[in-house]
C-alpha cells in the first residue's frame, strides 16, 4: 500500500474522492430507498417520478435508489467500483436532462448531479487506487 514507507498521494486522492462520493450516494439512495435522513421513501420518489413524466416510474424509482445506493457501497469497498457506479452515472444524467434542465446552478440547477456524473465517470476511469478492501487485505485491486 506504500512505495516504501510513503503513502502514494495519487492513491490517498482517490480514496478521499470515493468515499465522499460513497457518503453522497449512500446517504441519497437511503433517503429514497428507506426513507431516512429527511427522505421520503420509494413510493414518493416514485410518485415524482410519475409526475416527471418518467415511464414505469415504481420500477424506475427501486432501479435509481438502488444504483445510488449500490455505487455508494463499491465506491465504499472500492473492489467492483468501476463496473457498479455505471448506473449511477445513468441515473444523474437522467437528473440532469430531466429534473435540473434549465439552469446550472441554484436549487433547481444541473451543476450537482452533473458534478457527480463526472467524478464518478472519471473514478470509473482511473480506477479506485490502492486503497481498497483487496488492497488492505494484501491483495491487488
Amino acid at each position: 500500500m506504500t512505495d516504501g514507507n510513503r503513502i502514494n498521494l495519487a492513491d490517498l486522492g482517490l480514496l478521499l474522492m470515493r468515499l465522499m462520493l460513497a457518503v453522497v450516494f449512500l446517504f441519497h439512495g437511503s433517503q429514497k430507498l428507506f426513507g431516512i435522513f429527511g427522505g421520503d421513501g420509494i413510493m414518493k420518489f416514485a410518485e415524482n417520478l410519475s409526475n416527471l413524466g418518467i415511464p414505469l416510474p415504481t420500477i424506475a424509482a427501486w432501479a435509481a435508489a438502488l444504483a445510488e445506493f449500490g455505487a455508494g457501497v463499491f465506491l465504499l469497498v472500492g473492489n467492483g467500483m468501476r463496473i457498479a457506479v455505471i448506473p449511477a452515472i445513468f441515473v444523474m444524467l437522467v437528473a440532469v436532462i430531466r429534473v435540473h434542465p434549465d439552469s446550472f446552478s441554484g436549487p433547481k440547477g444541473m451543476e450537482y448531479p452533473l458534478t457527480l456524473a463526472v467524478m464518478l465517470a472519471g473514478l470509473a476511469l482511473i480506477g479506485p487506487g490502492r486503497f481498497t478492501f483487496r488492497g488492505i487485505a494484501g491483495k491487488s485491486p
